[in-house]
Parts: C-alpha cells; sequence; structure tokens
C-alpha cells in the first residue's frame, strides 16, 4: 500500500522547481492509472487515516530477503515487541510484533547536493531551519483512528525502528532514528564515525572491494558497507554518500518533510527548504555561533507535536510564535535565497506563495484533516470518518490544488455505507466499561445503571477477557438474595459467565449476526491478540440493519 517513487536530479537554478513539479504530475498519473486498473487509488498523506492494525502484519511486507532480514535483525536486538506510546489530543498505547509500523510513514524527502568543504556549514543549517520548515508542511494527524501529533510521522517512525534494548534505553543508548546531538564541527566524517561507533551492524554486505586499493588506482571506491549501514541509522537529515557518472559526491537528505498535501504543496516546501539553505548562510554565516543546538532540535520536535501552533527558540535564544518567524523572517529570506541561484522569479512568487497563503490560513495538511475530523463529530461511525477525509483528500489532490484553498470534508448521503459497517471492527464499541473477577457485583450494577449498558466484560490486569456479566445474570442474582435475606459479600467471579462467544475485529456482520442468532446471545465481545479491544450489541446490528435500509430506501427511491 505504499510506493516510492524518484525524480530525476536537477541543477539548483532556472526552473528546476517548474521541472520538478511536472515530473511529479507525470509520476503520480502513472501511479494512478496502474491504480485504476486495479480498482485501485493512490493518495498522497504522510500518514493513510483508513490503515489499519490488520493491515501492518508481515504478509504485507514485499517479499524481498533485505526487508525480513531488517525485521528479524530488529526483533533481535530489541529483545521484544515493539512497544509504542504517542500522546497528542487522543493517547496510542499500542504493542506490534513487527517493524511494519513504520510503513504507516510516506514522505517527500529531498536531497540537497554539496561539497565536502561546504558540508558541516550546510548540514547544520539543515539542522537549525528543520522545525520551521516542518511546522508549514505538517500532513500525519491521524494513526489508528487517534488524533496525535501534527506530524505524528516523527514519532511514529522512531518507535518502530527503535531497536534499543530495555537496557540500552535505560543507559540512554540513541534510538537509530534520531536528530543528533550536537552541531558537526569539522566534515562528514564525524556522522559516519558516530553512527560506526554507535550502532551495531544490521545488514551485511559481502567485501566487493578494498577501497584503499580503489583509491590508490586513481578509481572511485563504491563503500558498500558504509552505504548499506548509513541506510539503517535514520538521521533526520541523513548525510548520504553517492556516485554519479564515475564522481563521488554527498548529499543531504530532508527526510523530515510528509506526503501530500497537494504536489504543488510538496514542491512549496521543498523551495522554502532550499531557499533557507541558500538565504540563511548569508544572513547568519555559521549557524552554530547564533544558536544553540539544543534549541534546533526542540524546535523539531515542538513543530511535529503542533505545527504552526508551535513556540520555537530561533538565533540568539528570542522566541517566537512559529507562524510569525515564518512570515516575517524565513520567507523573506528564502526568497532572497531562491532569488540569488537565479530560481525563475515567477516560480519564486508561485510556490513561495504557496506556503505563504498556508501560514496566513493556518491551513496546513494537519490542520485540514483535524478540524474535518473533527466537525464530523464522535456520534458518526469512526471508519465512516477516516473513509471520508481519505476520499476528501483524494479529490482535492486530483484538482491540485493548495491545501489552504480545500474546504472541509463532509459526510456525503451518496457514500455507500456498506463500506464503513462490513466488519465488526469498523463499528464495535472501544469506549469500555469493565470490572475485574474480584470486584463486588455492586460495581458492575452501578455501570449498568450509570452508562445504561446491559452487559459488563470482565478482565483480567493484563486486559484479557475472562468472563461476562449480563444485567440479567444480575437480576438472578438480586433475586436470590431477596429470597435468602442479607447475605455474605458476592464478588463478580461468583455470577460471571465464562463460557464466552466471542469474535475479531474482522469478523464480517454477517458472520456477527449469525453467530449471535446461532448462540442466542446478546452481545458479542471482541477479542484481538487474546486482549479484549471492543464490544458489539445487539442495539448495535439494530442501528446498523436500520441506517443501510434507509440507504436501500433512498437508492430505490432515487431508481
Amino acid at each position: 500500500f505504499n510506493l516510492e517513487a524518484n525524480l530525476s536530479p536537477y541543477t539548483f537554478g532556472g526552473d528546476c522547481l517548474q521541472r520538478m513539479e511536472g515530473e511529479l504530475k507525470e509520476l503520480m498519473d502513472k501511479a494512478r492509472s496502474a491504480a485504476g486498473a486495479c480498482g485501485a487509488q493512490v493518495v498522497l498523506m504522510g500518514i493513510l487515516p483508513t490503515l489499519r492494525k490488520s493491515d501492518l502484519g508481515l504478509d504485507a511486507m514485499v517479499p524481498i530477503p533485505r526487508y525480513q532480514a531488517l525485521n528479524e535483525a530488529m526483533l533481535r536486538m530489541r529483545g521484544g515487541e515493539f512497544q509504542f506510546r504517542i500522546k497528542g489530543i487522543d493517547e496510542l498505547d499500542h504493542t506490534h510484533d513487527n517493524v511494519m509500523l513504520e510503513s504507516c510513514n510516506a514522505s517527500f524527502q529531498v536531497h540537497f547536493q554539496v561539497g565536502h568543504e561546504e558540508f558541516a556549514p550546510l548540514y547544520n543549517l539543515a539542522q537549525a531551519i528543520t522545525g520551521p520548515v516542518l511546522a508549514v508542511a505538517v500532513n500525519s494527524p491521524l494513526l489508528l483512528g487517534k488524533c496525535l501529533w501534527h506530524e505524528t510521522r516523527v514519532a511514529l517512525f522512531q518507535q518502530s525502528i527503535d531497536s534499543r534494548s530495555q537496557a540500552h534505553q535505560a543507559r540512554g543508548h540513541r534510538p537509530r532514528v534520531h536528530f543528533g546531538d550536537s552541531w558537526v564541527k569539522r566534515s562528514v566524517l564525524q556522522i559516519f564515525r558516530e553512527d560506526i561507533a554507535r550502532f551495531r551492524v544490521v545488514l551485511a554486505a559481502e567485501m566487493d572491494e578494498d577501497p584503499e586499493q580503489v583509491l590508490a588506482r586513481g578509481e572511485v571506491p563504491q563503500l558498500t558497507s558504509l552505504r548499506l549501514h548509513n541506510g539503517t541509522v535514520y538521521r533526520w537529515n541523513r548525510a548520504c554518500y553517492g556516485i554519479s557518472d564515475g564522481k563521488p559526491h554527498l548529499r543531504i537528505e530532508n527526510r523530515v518533510l510528509p506526503s501530500g498535501p497537494s504536489l504543488v504543496d510538496e514542491v512549496g516546501n521543498a523551495a522554502f527548504y532550499f531557499g533557507l539553505m541558500s538565504g540563511l548562510a548569508e544572513e547568519y554565516g555559521p549557524i552554530e555561533r547564533v544558536m544553540d543546538f539544543e534549541h534546533a532540535k526542540d524546535n523539531f520536535l515542538r513543530a511535529a507535536r503542533n505545527g504552526l501552533d508551535a513556540q520555537v527558540t530561533w538565533v540568539g535564544g528570542e522566541t517566537w510564535p512559529v507562524s510569525r518567524l515564518i512570515l516575517d523572517h524565513l520567507l523573506p529570506l528564502a526568497r532572497a535565497g531562491l532569488i540569488s541561484q537565479n530560481i525563475d522569479s515567477l516560480d519564486v512568487d508561485r510556490y513561495l506563495g504557496v506556503v505563504e497563503e498556508r501560514v496566513a490560513a493556518r491551513r496546513t495538511g494537519a490542520q485540514w484533516a483535524l478540524e474535518s475530523f473533527l466537525k464530523m463529530g464522535p456520534k458518526v461511525n469512526l471508519d465512516r470518518r477516516l473513509r471520508t477525509l481519505t476520499r476528501a483528500t483524494i479529490e482535492s489532490q486530483r484538482r491540485d490544488a493548495p491545501v489552504y484553498t480545500w474546504e472541509p470534508a463532509e459526510l456525503s448521503e451518496a457514500d455507500d455505507l456498506r463500506d464503513s459497517y462490513r466488519t465488526v471492527g469498523q463499528f464495535m464499541s472501544t469506549d469500555l466499561f469493565t470490572v475485574r473477577p474480584e470486584d463486588v457485583i455492586d460495581l458492575a450494577a452501578s455501570l449498568m445503571e450509570w452508562e445504561h449498558i446491559r452487559h459488563v466484560p470482565v478482565e483480567d490486569g493484563e486486559g484479557r477477557l475472562v468472563g461476562l456479566v449480563s444485567h440479567r445474570s444480575l437480576l438472578r442474582e438480586i433475586g436470590r438474595g431477596l429470597e435468602g435475606g442479607q447475605g455474605a459479600v458476592v464478588a463478580v467471579k461468583q455470577i460471571m459467565k465464562t463460557n464466552l462467544v466471542t469474535v475479531g475485529p474482522e469478523t464480517s456482520t454477517r458472520e456477527a449476526v449469525e453467530t449471535m442468532r446461532r448462540h442466542r446471545v446478546g452481545c458479542l465481545p471482541v477479542v484481538g491478540d487474546d486482549v479484549l479491544v471492543g464490544i458489539i450489541t445487539e442495539r448495535d446490528l439494530i442501528n446498523v440493519t436500520s441506517m443501510l435500509l434507509d440507504q436501500h430506501v433512498r437508492e430505490s427511491s432515487d431508481e
């Protein structure tokens, strides 16, 4: 479900930005055509809202041995499953047994080729501008139905590739995905040496050359092992060694920018980044002389969490609202930087204008998605809200309109509701009220009265379902108590039903109905990975049936 496309390299100048957008359109047209032939569509998003946990198994991994080896090595080094804990508007607390959550992330990575003698100052500059550039580009606010960071990719990527054992985490060992800890002082060798010293080799390559002998012959070494190792250490601004037309070169790879929201937005983000790389050096000279590294790192995390609402600390230790810093200071510097490189003036106006309007309207991709999602309201089925958001994104991207012009996504009566109610996981209740086996039945009775429910699941301390208390069983126990007079306190475990009928999140709605009818039960606990994840009741199924019947009547009337 995740596609990668590579653009041609361009000389920085003239119409390079316009040519970049043109090639992006060609590639998107090819992808849309191929996807259409398979009954699918293509969408540019940092994280696809409709992705579900069931999409993230190893069966969804491309069958390339390198990927399998990477997954096995990460699990072995970590010594167990991956733990995800991300806190935003909502909170995600999740355990996963492979690296596939990393594949939720889609980015728009730009590379800036530099000379070896200018690498250190330009790399430091890239680090300094990462926060403000990300703040205006955020486009990943939703993951597994949770509203999290404005750029959730940042937190998700770090945790999905975190190969540190608990002992290494306790010692403060640096994760494989990181921003860095200091400015680069002299050359790219500082980065390569740090990464070799700090991170174990995950993937190995056969020796194909002796680099020193290759150099002695006047040839260019491939440095295959270094490049392979470098590909398993994920700095947000990564140093890359490459060879083009027989000539070695260095690149600074910006891995921060997300995919989308539109092609013109993507090129606008790139123009802002390239312009600052050119303009800030002229304005400040060596950035490390006027800015603390800790501020650059903090700005990056603040931008990822809050987008344009972030407060950042700029040169001289001055604190700015990032939107004001961008409008008043950074956009003029980026404009001067692009003009100094002879970028076509019309392209400068077009692409930086997109960024400027986005900031002025306070409408990033993340803000648009959050506003649309929350506007639809919690009473609307979660799956339907996520599908509506994705559909609206696709429609707006086909117009290639910048995100600041997008209207909020809206529910449509023309939507096929059947798509949002095909499986139990799409409409089950997840806001559960549960009890423990040792609790008194008075607690279960009170929950039923307060929350107007007729079934209370019983779970152990690990979240595993061990029983179910029904309204009927409570009435029966109360009746016995009335007959026998005042007696001992009764625990939940004494009346709970333990021979339970359960379903999984991927169980079809039709199968759930048939299961309820066959076993004559009024609810079905939903269990995933041996843990209680939801519940559906007769009332839920009646509501679903009613909505689908209403839609059927409307469709029949239209015909």
